[in-house]
């Protein structure tokens, strides 16, 4: 599918939107306008079309990051926090005002964010190796380091359960170079735990990954998914979306293939409270790059076209019916008729 053209920004000018609202404001005035309904976001099955809103536009909020990740929105501030891997930054973008400041540097190079059952927000650190929680003053409690005596490799992404345990992966991307962390061996496989954050126990739930990376829990909680995006070994191997039950909310089993990403990759994934998946999609180009939308059955039922590679998305806004997604070295926001399952 053809793209409409996004507006061009200079670094002078994204430097300037970063940080002045006021010269945000006067730059969307300036933009091309938006056909509406607009054709960025595509319909593929009727089931999707009840979720397009007609009159709504995909927005570019912010560019000027390296890697842009891990997008959790904070309702109670009316703010983003979104993860800026390389510039080794967490960044906040205000809903009133469209500005974007620095909200964490260093951040040990921050990766995925969520927040747990209690509003905090927790982060997996790729230099650091670890996870952590930052309580409501701002300190910073580490909840988990290494793993029997073994360090971390870089955790990556993360969900959190209704009973409070913090399920992440731990591919290892921190740690293969030195642009997202710093180069260092592998001391343990890539592997999904669950951490309970009350009795600090820690049990390894998946092994039978590559690369595990994105995860989110159906709305029901009785499916986990997960994406691998380590490269396949040979040609015509996929990209996987894999699933997997929950059984007793403590363990995984029964995993297989949810969907096939190829010839691209997904990252990360969210859960509408429909139980649809959506799921950032890249590294192809026009057409394929940005979001694509799954519903339980499988079904590629729509796609959210950007011209960058999306790396991570959430839903957000005060009616948590806004899409975020993390892409590249921008962010960018839509309005849909469902609502993220997420919680808070």
């Amino acid at each position: 599918m053809k793209r409409r053209t996004f507006m061009n920004v200079t670094a002078g000018t994204a430097t300037a939107l970063a940080f002045n609202p006021l010269a945000l404001a006067q730059e969307q005035e300036r933009k091309t306008p938006v056909l509406y309904p607009d054709p960025a976001v595509e319909v593929i099955d009727p089931r999707f079309a009840k979720y397009k809103v007609g009159n709504a536009a995909v927005e570019r909020l912010y560019t000027g990051a390296h890697w842009a990740e891990g997008p959790v929105w904070f309702a109670d501030g009316r703010y983003l926090l979104f993860s800026d891997i390389p510039n080794n930054r967490i960044l906040r973008w205000l809903e009133d005002t469209g500005e974007v400041s620095v909200f964490r540097s260093p951040s040990n190079y921050s990766n995925g964010n969520y927040r747990d059952r209690q509003g905090r927000l927790l982060s997996c650190e790729h230099d650091s190796r670890r996870l952590t929680r930052t309580e409501y003053d701002g300190t910073i409690t580490v909840l988990m380091d290494p793993f029997q005596d073994k360090k971390l490799n870089a955790p990556n992404d993360l969900a959190v359960h209704s009973d409070g345990a913090i399920w992440f992966s731990d591919p290892g991307y921190g740690i293969m170079s030195n642009y997202e962390g710093h180069k260092a061996p592998f001391e343990l496989p890539a592997n999904v735990y669950r951490l309970d954050p009350y009795t600090r126990e820690v049990t390894v739930v998946a092994s039978d990954m590559d690369k595990p990376n994105g995860l989110c829990f159906s709305p029901d909680e009785k499916k986990l998914y997960i994406v691998d995006t380590g490269v396949p070994k040979h040609s015509g191997d996929p990209h996987p979306i894999r699933v997997y039950d929950v059984e007793d909310g403590v363990r995984l089993k029964n995993g297989r293939m949810f969907v096939n990403m190829s010839p691209g990759s997904s990252d990360g994934i969210r859960c509408d409270v429909d139980g649809n998946v959506w799921s950032a999609a890249g590294w192809v180009g026009e057409g394929y790059n940005g979001v694509h939308v799954f519903a339980p059955d499988r079904t590629l039922i729509g796609k959210i076209h950007i011209p960058e590679t999306c790396a991570n998305l959430c839903f957000g806004g005060a009616k948590k019916n806004r899409l975020f997604m993390a892409a590249s070295q921008s962010l960018y926001a839509v309005y849909v008729d469902t609502q993220g399952a997420q919680i808070p």
